[in-house]
C-alpha cells in the first residue's frame, strides 16, 4: 500500500499530465499526497532544462506557483500537502521523499533522448538512480 507519494510539479506542459496521472491512481484512504515544486537557484544547473521540476519557473512568482498547487491539492481525494522549496530539481526531490519518507515519487519526463539526454541531463533518470523508492515516470505523450 502506498502511504505517502511525492509528486514533481514544474509548470511545464508536463504538468497537466503528471496530475492527471496520479489522478488515475487508486489510492487508499490512507495515502497522503506531497505536491513539490522546486524553485532552481543560481548555483543549481539553471541551464539544464531538466525534465522536472524546474523548467520555465524563473517565470512563476512563488505565490502563483503556490496557488496553482493548492488548485492541484483541492481536487485530491486524500490528505495532501504541499512543499516550495529552491535547490537543485533533482537533490530536492530526492531530499523531500527521504524526509517524507514516499513510497512512490512522480516525476514528469521532457523525452529528451540521444546527445540532448546526455549533454542536458535528465532529472527524472537522477532521482530514478538516486531515491530510495519506486519512481513513476510520466512520459509527454501524443
Amino acid at each position: 500500500m502506498l502511504k505517502t507519494i511525492l509528486v514533481a510539479l514544474d509548470g511545464s506542459e508536463i504538468t497537466e499530465k503528471v496530475v492527471k496521472t496520479l489522478g488515475d491512481l487508486v489510492l487508499s484512504s490512507n495515502t497522503k499526497v506531497v505536491l513539490c515544486h522546486v524553485f532552481p537557484t543560481p548555483d543549481s544547473k539553471i541551464e539544464l532544462p531538466a525534465d522536472c521540476p524546474h523548467p520555465d519557473s524563473s517565470n512563476f512568482s512563488y505565490f502563483q506557483v503556490e496557488k496553482q498547487l493548492q488548485s492541484y491539492q483541492e481536487k485530491l481525494p486524500v490528505k495532501s500537502e504541499i512543499e516550495l522549496v529552491a535547490g537543485d530539481p533533482a537533490d530536492e526531490i530526492i531530499r523531500l521523499a527521504n524526509i517524507h519518507q514516499a513510497d512512490l515519487v512522480v516525476v514528469g519526463s521532457r523525452g529528451l533522448t540521444g546527445m540532448k539526454k546526455i549533454v542536458l541531463g535528465s532529472v527524472s533518470t537522477q532521482v530514478m538512480e538516486e531515491v530510495h523508492c519506486s519512481v513513476l515516470v510520466v512520459k509527454p505523450g501524443k
